[in-house]
């Protein structure tokens, strides 16, 4: 293709960002408005406004939270499930039956359904459902994925009916190696990020479906080798919504608990038991991987894109490898995702190694390392909220007239097919201010925790203060780059 082409591109590209990404896009891709927000003050006053913030909060921090009572991470409610527990159990049984189904109709939907994105239920019941809408349901209302996991219920269901006598609990026929971890789970999710921000089949039905029936063969292996340990290693999404779930303020019963414990948002993730290294680096991933996305939708980025677009019919792109203009854009995204999540991990570690130096080495940078991982996880929470609130409430609507017709055969099933999404129910004001409190009040929250954990690692007080310099940095740089990346698609802000 010629240079002239390539600027035509470029610019047919723009014409159609301008008309609109609903108009464009597939609901299981679409991030952004529109239409701006024009901010009443320059949108440098928020980012260091928010800076700022969070720095204060360290301030008041270190100036009233003491040792003896930072132990104590907040006051716990017990309720006790009761008569109730009979109930529950048949609900469970209910709700993990509505799981499968839907597990199944989207990939019988996916595969024999209509192709367009906007008439099949499976793009939509995949990414912003299953995966947007559980992830906010788990940092709210707990692990509720434990629940609704159709793969777990499948292993369950099979086990009952293969060993209907039997008290135990079944096992696999291999022994999951212990040195193993959860990296599969950490690849597995990498995995899972490209599909989503980088892999030319996410919105195609049929491709999604035969990603999706491959990774319930995969799941269901490793269930019958391993059994149960397979959930706590390698299912990515017991990893990841289990993650979310530390923060809410509800933990559900588990083990022989029968009771229901209300607790302080956050309090979850103070854990006096350093995480391994796979768990590390999956929180830090899940970290790095939204905000790559959110990355993806400034011009930064689109800088990027154009000078791909715009290199010489020599290159290497379209000589050497054979590359069409589209297979560059996702190698450059395909390149870029691991790239970031490693930066993300050795920025962290980075910062481990100086709050190390700083305790004199009372703490090796491996121990911080894992033990303060945790506190990161309301920053991922709060840039996941300010990223994906839009798309949640706005596409996620699709799903009512999807429900009606999931195959997209003009079906009617309840009523709902003529139903057409409400586009302007989240604005971009809205999606802004959500974006400024969620990011703040998430920042904040990891600097609590930071804190907790700090001082009940370090022997005293002054070490405890003093090694939490380079992680409160760390917050605060973020805090101030994450809003730059969210204001990007959103807002318009006055000179000055």
């Amino acid at each position: 293709m010629t240079g002239g082409a390539r600027h035509r591109l470029v610019a047919a590209a723009g014409l159609l960002a301008a008309t609109g990404i609903f108009a464009a896009s597939s609901p299981a891709a679409a991030h952004g408005f529109g239409q701006r927000y024009d901010l009443p003050i320059p949108l440098a006053h928020y980012i260091w406004g928010a800076g700022a913030t969070v720095a204060l909060s360290f301030v008041l921090l270190a100036l009233f939270l003491r040792a003896g009572r930072a132990v104590d991470t907040g006051p716990t409610v017990t309720l006790s499930l009761g008569g109730a527990e009979r109930g529950l159990g048949i609900a469970a049984i209910a709700i993990r039956f509505a799981a499968v189904v839907l597990l199944l109709i989207a990939i019988v939907a996916g595969l024999f359904g209509d192709q367009n994105p906007f008439r099949n239920i499976a793009p939509t019941l995949v990414w912003i459902i299953g995966w947007v809408g559980i992830a906010f349901l788990s940092f709210i209302l707990g692990d509720v994925w434990r629940l609704l996991n159709p793969w777990a219920a499948l292993y369950d269901a099979a086990a009952w009916i293969f060993r209907p006598s039997s008290k135990t609990e079944p096992r696999g026929v291999a022994r999951y190696p212990p040195w193993l971890g959860a990296w599969p789970a950490v690849i597995l999710f990498v995995v899972f990020a490209w599909m989503e921000l980088a892999w030319s089949g996410r919105s195609v039905p049929a491709n999604l479906a035969a990603a999706l029936a491959l990774y319930s063969v995969l799941t269901l292996a490793g269930l019958a080798v391993f059994g149960r340990a397979w959930l706590d290693r390698g299912e990515i999404f017991c990893k990841v919504f289990g993650l979310f779930a530390r923060f809410a303020p509800v933990a559900w019963p588990s083990g022989s608990s029968k009771a229901v414990v209300l607790r302080l948002p956050g309090a979850g993730l103070v854990d006096e038991r350093p995480l391994d290294w796979a768990q590390v680096a999956l929180t830090i991933a899940v970290l790095a991987t939204v905000t790559f996305d959110g990355l993806l939708e400034t011009p930064l980025w689109a800088s990027l894109d154009a000078a791909i677009l715009d290199a010489p019919d020599d290159s290497v792109l379209w000589t050497g490898l054979g590359l069409r203009e589209d297979q560059a854009l996702r190698l450059a995204r395909t390149v870029a995702l691991p790239a970031i999540v490693l930066l993300f991990i050795a920025a962290y570690v980075a910062v481990c190694g100086s709050m190390a130096a700083l305790a004199r080495d009372k703490v090796s940078t491996a121990i911080i390392a894992r033990r303060f991982v945790l506190t990161l996880v309301p920053i991922a929470i709060a840039y996941h909220v300010a990223h994906y609130f839009s798309y949640l409430f706005v596409g996620g609507q699709y799903i009512i007239p999807l429900f009606s017709d999931p195959f997209g055969w003009g079906w009617n099933l309840f009523g709902t097919a003529a139903y057409r999404p409400d586009i302007g129910i989240v604005g971009p004001r809205t999606q802004w201010y959500v974006a400024v409190v969620s990011v703040v009040v998430g920042h904040v929250i990891a600097v609590c925790l930071s804190h907790v954990v700090g001082l009940r690692l370090f022997d005293d007080r002054r070490t405890a203060l003093v090694t939490q310099i380079p992680m409160i940095v760390l917050m605060i740089a973020y805090t101030m780059c994450s809003l730059w990346i969210l204001s990007q698609p959103i807002v318009e802000s006055p000179a000055g």
